[in-house]
């Protein structure tokens, strides 16, 4: 079984005016979806997801993207950067795990009737 993982960090908070720049990004609301290839008894694929949010810091040294010719590809990239590859690690083995245990539960919950 294979999982595709969708990082989502389009969700932003920016101070007005940092360094002379204006709309510094400073914190990520990040979305991480794993999606399995393995389809549930609807034909659906199993998924789960993981959210939080994660600090990033003004890079001096790098050269400023202006807030409107950013994506999310270099807002997941600074995002994966400042988490260190250990705690991206963590967050997409936590995902498979959920997943795993959709595929293989462990417990389920069952009503007994009258």
């Amino acid at each position: 079984m294979a999982i595709t993982y969708n990082w989502n960090c389009k969700t932003v908070d920016v101070h007005p005016t940092e360094a002379d720049h204006t709309d510094v990004v400073y914190n990520v609301h990040w979305i991480v979806t794993g999606v399995s290839d393995e389809l549930n008894s609807e034909g659906d694929p199993y998924q789960s997801t993981s959210i939080g949010t994660q600090t990033v810091a003004l890079n001096p040294e790098s050269e400023f993207i202006p807030f409107e010719d950013l994506t999310n590809e270099t807002i997941v990239g600074w995002t994966k950067e400042a988490m260190g590859e250990e705690q991206v690690s963590s967050i997409e083995a936590g995902i498979q795990q959920a997943i795993d245990l959709e595929i293989n539960p462990t417990s389920v919950t069952m009503t007994i009737g009258d």
